[in-house]
């Protein structure tokens, strides 16, 4: 098998194997390499519909491998709002993998005719088999009979469930990769928690608003200039837009009443995977995200079980992303990658033994050590255990019957997701989770030892109404020790109720099942059910209501008995052992070798500078023959707020760069409390950083992704000072929003606390103010400076002149890699050649001081009496006697000269980036 060495030639960088609903499928954008495949763009017209009575026209392109014979196909379908172009990079990598790829734009979508029946089998679905005709007829697409090519079905979110459906009714599909999709679209919409019919669900009001909101938008620039722009609303209906009139009636009665009726539940089982899953002959990879509020892992579960059921070979993958959280790291789009690249390459080549029909999933453990990126920990099991898990772990918990009010329409309601990310934005930092009096809290003691939760939680409710009716929000919420409670990937479980008591005394406990998360509970972390009345991703009651709401008896809690993936098999079983030994054995010398070079260094410590923060001395840094920084000698105190300033291009960064470990001087040494600093120096703990930008995880909290970043540190909860760092970094409540909701200054004021940590008694920023408004600007002055109180040191690189003068005790002036100035910022200002005067006459003052000697210019200051006087060395006591004497008024005499003068002064006006030093 050839696929392993042709991806480990070229470097594929992360996309979204999530497939998100308005994006489609996105790919592995790859390094531009010489083309191996060349593109074939037709307008392919179809038969489609009840009765093949309709024509569509689809606008496709054919990505074909040069090389010659006949070629395996795949077709890969885009997400809903997206067009075939969504799809590209995908394309070009399952082609330069040897596959032709055929994509397109589903009908109703971009330059393709139609309307969207989602994913119907009359129509989407049969356009698709017609498609699979039109492969079967070239010459250059491999056959396995007559009208039948060897082909596979990919896509992701609507394109998966195209893919599910399609295998179900043309079994010339030979293989299927689905990712995060549906399996009972009825369900998904309409949810259910207590395992009723869906018909009696929730509505999903936020996310249905979205999806039929973007069918109703043009999403092709191309179409808003094209010359023949296909006819959008063949009905001129504004009010479905592009949607068939089934589907939008549909839609519309259900968000007006939060209710269905069986018409729009069997429209919408009709474009379900539910009830075809028994004609699903295809092998068949299901890739589900953990982070999806539209379609969680029970859809990928009903999906694997169905389709194994009949003996056809399922294999299941979940992932740290979804419709609500991206792709995840880059660790993981290998992952899913690779088994998909494997899958296909048994089942559509007939490469190699046939996979393993097992079970592989992630959980979040950390940051990276630079705490700019994701860790996860991938494990595997030989079968796949479904959303019940191998085991279950019962936690009790404390709570008493309590009453919670309904709002009228839900009006206001707790929050627990938002797909929208630009609403988050407008609800300001002061939004809580819940809102108090329609909510009852349920929480454990501390635990004692961290509990792992891969599944579907289940607990039992009671209620009581005085309608006998009740819409009701169950939420898992994880309490940490510090910090604020969060939803574990925002997913809650929706309860419609009936026939119930009055009386909460007369109830009787109901059975729900939450969604299914991968999450881990820290030691002395809680666990809390919350029972709400309203929740503003879902349909509430119109009329105001007050519920009778209690937990009854323990919250189980599911776990996989996984065994950790180091290497997985999937990825390194094609690589050479004895490469892969080598190289380790390489890394463990070369690790040991540091190791003992940092001991060395670190144990030579300057006892004179061991309470200096910091010591730059002969600092110089080459690449080659480029002289980044030429020579640089400074020095930082306890109490000082140290600008570093510079024209682009004077070497700050490299010098921070060093500063910070991330790479070695040519020359010279820097000195950290005393330490010779290397990369990985223990010294380096005493220091906190901003140098190359923020970079946290958008899903998550302000405070999670803190969390996780102290967590991969290594070093005791109680030396982080969470609660210090958010009040010297002023982030307020908004460390409980997630951060994809962050204006940009909340994100600089975020990767402040997240330096902040653990208050280390040197702190180095890089452009903090980078992005931020006045006001912002304004505060983040007042925050440098408490942070220097107490004996703690910053040093700030900044370009704004104004800001470093009012902020900062000290300057270093670097141009062209060197030191041309440091000291004080009084003392680096100096006297004023200029001065500003203000005076009671000013013709009178301007006749005087142009007769006086010495005096070079005097201007007009603007309508408020003033001049600008260039006194060229006179003393500023002349000059106010000189005007005393000929009976002008003097208010007030201000010198003129700005940091920004003695910074032009002392780089000698020179504020390019400069080239080549020596």
């Amino acid at each position: 098998m050839r696929l392993l060495p042709r991806l480990n030639r070229r470097r594929v960088i992360a996309g979204s194997v999530a497939a998100l609903l308005l994006v489609g499928l996105v790919g592995w954008a790859v390094v531009p390499a010489p083309a191996t495949f060349s593109t074939q763009e037709q307008r392919i017209t179809v038969r489609t519909g009840p009765d093949d009575a309709t024509e569509v026209t689809l606008d496709t392109t054919l990505y074909l491998p040069k090389k010659s014979g006949k070629k395996p196909a795949i077709l890969l379908a885009h997400g809903f709002g997206g067009t075939k172009r969504s799809v590209k990079s995908d394309a070009e990598d399952f082609a330069d993998l040897g596959y032709a790829v055929l994509t397109w734009t589903a009908q109703g979508f971009g330059d393709s005719t139609g309307e969207i029946h989602l994913d119907s089998p009359d129509w989407e679905v049969k356009d698709a088999q017609r498609l699979l005709d039109w492969l079967a007829a070239r010459p250059d697409i491999q056959t396995d009979g007559s009208g039948d090519p060897r082909v596979a079905a990919v896509g992701g979110s609507y394109g998966g469930a195209l893919a599910l459906l399609l295998a179900a009714h043309d079994k010339r599909v030979d293989a299927i990769v689905p990712m995060i999709t549906w399996n009972d679209l009825s369900r998904a919409f309409l949810p259910e928690a207590t395992g009723k019919d869906p018909s009696g669900g929730v509505f999903k009001k936020q996310w249905a608003g979205l999806f039929f909101g973007s069918g109703n938008a043009l999403t092709d620039s191309s179409a808003l200039t094209s010359q023949a722009v296909p006819q959008r609303t063949p009905t001129g209906d504004a009010q479905c837009g592009r949607f068939a009139k089934d589907v939008c009636e549909a839609y519309l009665d259900i968000a007006t009443t939060g209710e269905a009726d069986k018409d729009a539940i069997a429209l919408l089982r009709r474009s379900s995977p539910a009830s075809v899953l028994d004609q699903i002959k295809a092998p068949t990879l299901l890739v589900q995200g953990q982070v999806d509020t539209l379609f969680p892992l029970s859809e990928s579960d009903a999906n694997a079980r169905g389709i194994a059921a009949t003996g056809t070979p399922v294999r299941v993958a979940w992932f740290t992303g979804g419709h609500d959280g991206g792709t995840g790291p880059q660790s993981e789009v290998d992952r899913l990658r690779y088994l998909t690249a494997q899958w296909l390459d048994h089942y559509i080549k007939g490469n190699g033994e046939a996979p393993p029909t097992s079970f592989t999933y992630s959980r979040v453990s950390g940051l990276n050590a630079r705490g700019r990126g994701l860790v996860t920990t991938a494990s595997s099991t030989s079968t796949y255990p479904g959303t019940g898990g191998t085991s279950t772990e019962s936690v009790a918990l404390i709570g008493v019957p309590t009453s919670i009010a309904n709002p009228p329409n839900g009006t206001p309601s707790g929050i627990s997701s938002l797909p929208i990310a630009n609403i988050a934005s407008l609800l300001g930092s002061g939004v809580s989770a819940e809102i108090p009096g329609q909510h009852a809290d349920y929480t454990s003691a501390p635990l004692p030892d961290t509990l792992d939760v891969a599944g579907a939680p289940t607990v039992r409710i009671r209620a009581a109404s005085p309608t006998g009716e009740a819409v009701l929000f169950v939420k898992l919420y994880d309490v940490p020790a510090k910090g604020a409670p969060s939803i574990p990937d925002g997913l809650i479980a929706p309860v419609r109720l009936t026939g119930l008591p009055k009386d909460i005394a007369d109830a009787q406990p109901i059975a729900v099942t939450l969604p299914a998360v991968v999450h881990r509970f820290e030691a002395g972390s809680r666990v809390r059910v919350t029972v709400a009345a309203a929740d503003s991703a879902y349909w509430s009651p119109p009329d105001p209501l007050v519920y009778q709401v209690a937990v009854e008896g323990a919250l189980t809690l599911p776990d996989v008995a996984g065994t950790p993936i180091a290497n997985p098999d999937v990825i390194w079983r094609y690589v050479l052992a004895a490469l892969v030994a080598l190289i380790v054995v390489g890394l463990a010398v070369a690790i040991l070798v540091a190791r003992a070079r940092a001991r060395r260094i670190e144990r030579r410590v300057d006892p004179e500078h061991v309470d200096t923060p910091l010591v730059v001395r002969g600092l110089r840094k080459t690449y080659g023959d480029f002289v980044a920084v030429a020579k640089v000698d400074f020095t930082v105190q306890r109490g000082q707020v140290v600008g570093l300033l510079g024209p682009n291009g004077a070497g700050k960064t490299t010098s921070l760069r060093v500063l910070m470990g991330l790479t070695r001087p040519s020359q010279g040494e820097i000195l950290v409390f005393g330490h010779q600093l290397l990369p990985g120096a223990p010294v380096l703990s005493r220091v906190g950083a901003l140098v190359e930008g923020p970079g946290f995880l958008p899903h998550l909290t302000g405070l999670q992704n803190l969390h996780l970043y102290w967590a991969a540190t290594g070093r005791p909860l109680d030396d982080a000072h969470f609660d210090e760092a958010f009040d010297i970094a002023g982030l307020g409540t908004a460390v409980n929003r997630r951060v994809k909701t962050y204006s940009h200054g909340m994100r600089q004021r975020l990767a402040i606390a997240q330096a902040m940590l653990g208050l280390p008694e040197l702190l180095v920023l890089d452009e903090p103010t980078d992005g931020l408004d006045p006001p912002q600007i304004a505060e983040m002055r007042k925050v440098l400076r408490r942070y220097a109180t107490g004996g703690r040191a910053v040093l700030v690189s900044s370009h704004l002149l104004a800001e470093v003068e009012q902020t900062c005790t000290d300057v270093v002036v670097m141009h062209r890699g060197e030191v041309v100035a440091t000291g004080k910022v009084d003392d680096i200002v100096g006297d004023s050649p200029t001065a500003q005067i203000d005076v009671s006459d000013v013709d009178a003052a301007t006749k005087v001081l142009d007769e006086l000697d010495g005096v070079r210019t005097v201007i007009p200051a603007g309508s408020n009496g003033g001049l600008v006087v260039d006194i060229d060395g006179v003393p500023r006591s002349e000059v106010v006697a000189a005007l005393v004497r000929a009976g002008v008024g003097v208010d007030r005499v201000t010198p003129r000269r700005r940091l920004e003068d003695a910074f032009l002064s002392l780089v000698g006006g020179d504020t390019k980036a400069s080239g080549e030093r020596s």
